[in-house]
């Protein structure tokens, strides 16, 4: 039975049944029914006024020199919540206080309850109004404030048969303009148990009626204003919408999401209703987000996250229509929700499939990349102040969540912290002395939703659809970021950063974002060190300053950097000045580069044995049985973590389960895939093997490894292990234990200082808060795809070339016919480096510069700005054969 029918069956009496004693039976039956049909229309009626006097309290009768003391637009009135107004409207009603007549502005509020209430009358007074009748007056259904999918057909039946949709897109958009009617509708139904319906029985058999009618004036009159009681009997359900949701799992909302799609699936298609559906957003959306920013209503009611689920499943969110207002208004409300409730929005989404996903994500996506493009966004009108843009990137974030947690999750398998912190600067006393603030004093920044949620975006092996489809390139391409970073260091809550949301940013504005921040970092050590020289008198190195030898590279660096930690290691995050004993050349970026490559090549030469070479992969691995002592891999931590804060990129080789453990991963069975394919590839097999594992492969829970001079080690995965057979049973235990040893126990010690190293330098750094593990592989190896065509779009030209000028493009002509090797060596020669920065060769910025007439010397560079000097030889094969030779044998720094 839907619920016109239900109305209209409560309002219209019993019908007599017939007596076979005849008259007086039948009129003393009449006659009772008349006194139960007046005591009805009484109540009503008392129910009415109770809910007048309820909302001249909550809301008053809208005349500002209103002199009633128990209306709300009166001067001095005190204002009181719901349940107390509930309480009052009561007491007022029994002592027949003043009523104010609604003013003008109020009148569309009071003339629905006047309405409301004239109707009920009426339908009570026709007892004999057939069927049809009652749809001819209930056409416009002025009495629907909610909706069900049942509802929605049987209004869309009855518009249909008249080819008349207008009382539909009426109720459309009186129920999605209302965000009290749009919480209501769509309700999951729970049918009751035999014994919950006996029991719910015997519960309205025993209550008495002007009791039961009580308790629905004051409900009633409560739901108009109070989301709270969202549940209410005139819903039928007879619970609270605080009950309610204490039944629901975190990840699970009381509406009905499925039957909302089907709804929206026929009613779509109808332009017209459509329309509806979006000016009716338009309406609900701002009073949505005062009700989040002012009223802390979600608080009271945890079912207003219904209409939020509602309004997302619309598929047409994102067509141009919406993205001029009805969207940008409710990103808005949307991204009021406090953090619980994003949680909860998260979770539930999490559950959707990767195209529900996608399409959510395509919807923000839209919005920002529309806002971008039809707006002027520069130093002076930042994207950062465009409302709109930041109110879809918060809701954004909340998709971006759930594509993670929908996605393949593993949160058990985390590093260790270190045991021993990092050592604090000795300057800490100085720079408190000095008013400065000591640096995130509390750890790396975490986001607040990633805590309320319990997990981490590296825990998550592979997300519903790929990281790459949140980053929003034209917001990259307009981002002011210096300005961004500053509002991320500064965190006020009037300016908002695109660094608190770095799944939209790509690699090269992250690494720009980072590279900010090491370069403050770098300038406030500095400063400190010209006021410690201030205060205590000496002279103090405001670098990280190195002078080693070329053909004792290691010994030197490294023993000066043990020094540096152990002694101070503040000095570490000093900018870092290389000089080679013996030659001139002043260290601009340049000397750096070339001294990270050489003491790379000298650490991972195999024959030192700190780590081992797989042929077949070309990756390195930490070697198990090294001779070397911790401090050694320290300080290799220590040379990584330079590199990045010094913005230089290595030619290091290490499997993807590397950085994973560098980012608080442990590496598992999977992890194997890269860092041993062999291994792993075996392990697959043992898995899958589909006969006895026991009797045909006769393995067990001991293993064993060659050290470094090729004798066996035996190592037992379990306690006994060579008397433990691996089984069917067993093997997946087997291969995860196996795994843990390989990935991680038996480089522990190694791993450990090397990751100790790297902190000694990154600890205060936002490398964690902004980077994947995939993208820090990328930040410190750079790009492997050479794109000398991009090279060739982005180069600079001084000294009296340009773009047209024979000499160059004889230059571009010979450099593209070079081989991968070649043109790997002019990149060293020029740059200081052989791989591409983070984004590509075309983010590099090379000049061609000219250095006087035709001659015989060869082209030289300044690695240090990434300026080649090109004399004008006379013939494209003169300029190839002097190149060749430059590259080729270029080695050691001089003074020009």
């Amino acid at each position: 039975m839907n619920s016109d029918e239900k109305e209209d069956c409560e309002c219209a009496p019993p019908q007599a049944e017939s007596s076979p004693a005849g008259g007086p039976y039948r009129e003393y039956e009449e006659s009772e029914i008349e006194n139960q049909e007046a005591s009805r229309m009484k109540r009503a009626a008392a129910k009415h006024l109770i809910e007048r006097y309820y909302h001249q309290l909550t809301e008053g009768c809208g005349n500002e020199s209103c002199s009633n003391s128990w209306c709300a637009s009166s001067v001095g009135f005190n204002r009181m919540d719901n349940n107390t107004a509930a309480v009052k409207a009561l007491e007022l009603y029994k002592v027949n206080a003043k009523l104010c007549d609604p003013h003008p502005s109020k009148k569309g509020t009071a003339s629905a309850y006047l309405e409301s209430s004239a109707h009920s009358n009426s339908a009570c007074s026709n007892r004999k109004m057939n069927h049809k009748d009652v749809h001819s007056v209930r056409d416009n259904f002025k009495d629907v404030t909610y909706l069900t999918e049942e509802k929605v057909y049987e209004i869309l039946d009855i518009c249909g048969e008249k080819e008349d949709y207008s009382p539909l897109i009426r109720v459309i958009g009186r129920v999605f303009s209302s965000a009290e009617g749009l919480v209501q509708s769509f309700r999951r139904s729970k049918p009751h148990t035999k014994e919950e319906l006996k029991s719910l029985q015997g519960k309205d058999e025993d209550k008495d009626e002007d009791e039961k009618e009580a308790a629905a004036c004051s409900a009633t009159a409560m739901e108009e204003d109070s989301p709270a009681s969202s549940s209410s009997s005139r819903l039928g359900e007879g619970s609270s919408g605080e009950n309610d949701v204490q039944k629901l799992a975190p990840d699970e909302v009381s509406v009905d999401i499925e039957a909302v799609r089907r709804v929206y699936e026929r009613l779509l298609s109808n332009e017209k209703i459509e329309a509806a559906f979006l000016n009716a957003l338009v309406y609900l959306s701002p009073n949505v987000e005062c009700d989040l920013t002012y009223h802390n209503v979600y608080s009271r009611d945890p079912n207003y996250l219904n209409l939020f689920v509602i309004v997302m499943e619309n598929s047409n969110l994102h067509s141009p229509e919406y993205l001029e207002i009805a969207l940008p208004q409710f990103c808005k409300a949307m991204s009021k929700l406090p953090l619980a409730a994003q949680a909860k929005l998260a979770r539930l989404w999490s559950h959707y499939s990767a195209e529900q996903i996608r399409r959510m994500v395509e919807t923000f996506q839209q919005l920002i990349t529309y806002k971008v493009i039809s707006n002027e966004f520069n130093s002076r009108n930042l994207v950062n102040d465009d409302d709109a843009v930041v109110a879809a990137t918060k809701c954004l974030k909340i998709v971006y969540y759930a594509n993670v947690l929908g996605g393949d999750l593993d949160v058990e398998h985390n590093e260790e912290e270190d045991e021993e912190p990092i050592p604090e600067s000795s300057e800490l006393t100085l720079q408190e002395l000095l008013g400065e603030e000591r640096r995130n004093k509390k750890g790396p920044r975490v986001d607040p939703l990633e805590t309320e949620l319990g997990i981490r975006t590296n825990d998550c092996r592979r997300p519903l659809i790929p990281f790459e489809e949140f980053v929003n390139e034209p917001l990259n391409e307009v981002l002011e970021m210096d300005k961004d970073y500053t509002f991320f260091k500064v965190e006020t809550e009037n300016k908002f950063s695109f660094m608190t949301c770095p799944f939209i940013l790509n690699a090269v504005t992250k690494n720009l974002g980072l590279y900010y921040d090491n370069r403050i970092r770098m300038y406030s050590e500095r400063r400190i060190t010209v006021l410690y020289s201030l205060v205590q008198g000496q002279q103090l190195n405001p670098y990280l300053r190195l002078k080693v030898r070329r053909d004792h590279i290691i010994d030197d660096a490294l023993v000066r950097l043990e020094m540096i930690a152990m002694e101070n290691p503040a000095d570490l995050k000093k900018q870092l000045y290389v000089e080679f004993e013996g030659e001139q050349g002043v260290d601009e970026g340049g000397v750096s580069k070339e001294f990270f490559q050489l003491v790379v090549e000298e650490i991972f030469n195999p024959d030192i044995g700190m780590f081992t070479y797989d042929e077949g992969t070309k990756l390195f691995w930490f070697n198990p049985s090294s001779f070397e002592n911790e401090g050694q891999y320290t300080l290799i931590g220590i040379v990584l973590g330079l590199a990045i804060y010094n913005n230089c990129i290595l030619d290091v080789h290490f499997p993807m389960v590397v950085y994973r453990k560098l980012m608080g991963k442990k590496g598992t069975f999977r992890d194997l895939a890269d860092a041993n394919p062999v291994l792993y590839q075996s392990l697959k097999e043992l898995l899958e093997y589909e006969g006895s594992v026991e009797e045909d492969m006769m393995i067990t829970f001991q293993i064993s490894q060659t050290d470094l001079f090729g004798n066996p080690l035996m190592y037992d995965l379990r306690e006994n292990g060579d008397k433990i057979p691996v089984t069917n049973e067993n093997r997946k235990e087997f291969v995860a234990q196996y795994a843990e040893y390989m990935l991680n126990k038996s480089v522990e010690k190694q791993f450990k200082a090397f990751r100790r190293g790297f902190h000694m330098v990154t600890n205060e750094s936002p490398l964690k808060y902004l980077f994947r593990p995939e993208e820090i592989e990328l930040l410190i190896c750079g790009s492997r795809n050479l794109d000398f065509l991009a090279l060739e779009e982005t180069t600079e030209y001084d000294g009296g070339y340009n773009r047209d000028s024979r000499i160059i493009k004889e230059f571009w002509e010979t450099l593209h016919s070079f081989g991968e090797e070649q043109k790997r060596l002019f990149l060293q020669f020029t740059t200081g480096t052989d791989r591409a920065p983070v984004g590509g060769l075309g983010k590099l910025k090379m000049i061609i510069a000219k250095n006087g007439p035709d001659t015989d010397r060869l082209p030289t560079s300044h690695t240090c700005f990434n300026v080649l000097l090109l004399p004008e030889y006379s013939s494209k094969e003169k300029l190839r054969e002097r190149l060749l030779k430059a590259i080729t044998y270029a080695k050691g720094f001089g003074m020009l």
